[in-house]
């Protein structure tokens, strides 16, 4: 059983490796359920609306986990329906398995200016009691590991090959070279750091979120798309010439991946998300100052993008997360053996 606070409609990277990772699941034989907001009365978040927070989810989450009776349980984000969840399995000794998917820390002060220990000190609680807390990369596991979550495993992410492919399009209809953007249009995602640059040809941004609005007045000679569905993101993709990932704050970073396997090349800052994901591969250029980035990008070929975008599927990184998982049955065995008893 897999609990998630994120979940359609939304539209981010949770959402995707959470569909993406459930799909390989059941193609390799296991029976997953979930527990999404879609069960729930809920309320828009504070400062993001998009986001659905459940209302007094407890006691049907309670239920939900007893009838399903999982061999395994994972809960996948810290908020109302995780919480649930987490409160349910320790009551009743159930072991369980979380993930850390986006900085929330990072996230909360750049909203709303709290303090990073404040935030962190709310993530050592969380994740504590859980065998495993999956993050996406070793940078990240690093983080967690000072701040003292020392529980984390890695859970990589993956990319759809063969909806993301290198093809002929011409969608954006403006000047070359074409700078592409994808994501949600928010504050930590520090797009105007990318639309603010001195570059030739045109700015294209994908995605909505609550800094749309203001971006749009403040630049209003960049073209601007909403969210789309994967097939017409695709054509996106490969009508571009650099994709410009501006964020300093993500984990991974799933259109990384998306813009690579369509044969677009990716600058960035060097931080944790292109750094793992890029690495050594020439795939994309990453450097301090971003408008150089891009220009550099523009001389990578396309096929060593797409080359290093095959390294990574969906079916590698699902594999990965069921073999952290922690089966119930297991757990208690190893708890009745550090007792002196035998399973019966």
């Amino acid at each position: 059983m897999i609990v998630t606070d994120a979940w359609e409609p939304q539209v981010n990277g949770v959402v995707r490796t959470l569909t993406s990772t459930v799909r390989e699941l059941k193609h390799m034989g296991h029976k997953v359920d979930m527990i999404t907001p879609l069960e729930f009365r809920t309320m828009p978040c504070p400062t993001y609306p998009e986001i659905s927070l459940s209302l007094f989810p407890s006691r049907k989450v309670q239920e939900r986990i007893a009838r399903f009776e999982p061999h395994a349980l994972h809960i996948a984000t810290e908020g109302p329906l995780g919480l649930a969840a987490r409160r349910y399995a320790i009551r009743n000794k159930l072991p369980f398995t979380t993930a850390y998917h986006t900085r929330f820390p990072e996230y909360v002060q750049a909203r709303f200016g709290i303090p990073l220990a404040w935030t962190y000190r709310f993530l050592r609680w969380f994740h504590g009691p859980a065998k495993a807390v999956m993050a996406p990369t070793p940078v990240v596991l690093q983080d967690l590991q000072a701040y003292g979550i020392t529980n984390g495993v890695l859970w990589t992410r993956g990319v759809d090959l063969d909806v993301f492919v290198p093809q002929k399009a011409n969608v954006l209809d403006s000047a070359h070279p074409i700078f592409l953007y994808v994501g949600r249009v928010a504050i930590e995602k520090n797009v105007e750091a990318f639309l603010a640059l001195d570059l030739p040809g045109s700015k294209w941004v994908v995605g909505d979120g609550p800094a749309l609005p203001a971006l749009k007045a403040r630049y209003p000679n960049v073209n601007y798309l909403g969210v789309l569905r994967q097939p017409e993101l695709a054509k996106v993709y490969a009508s571009a010439d650099v994709f410009v990932f501006p964020s300093k704050t993500d984990t991974f970073g799933l259109v990384l991946l998306e813009a690579l396997a369509s044969g677009l090349p990716v600058a960035a800052y060097p931080v944790t998300g292109p750094i793992d994901v890029l690495g050594d591969s020439h795939a994309g250029a990453m450097r301090e100052d971003l408008r150089e980035a891009c220009l550099e990008a523009l001389r990578i070929d396309r096929a060593t993008a797409r080359a290093h975008a095959e390294r990574f599927s969906w079916r590698a990184a699902s594999e990965q997360f069921a073999n952290h998982l922690r089966p119930v049955e297991e757990a208690r065995a190893e708890t009745l053996a550090a007792q002196g008893s035998t399973p019966v």
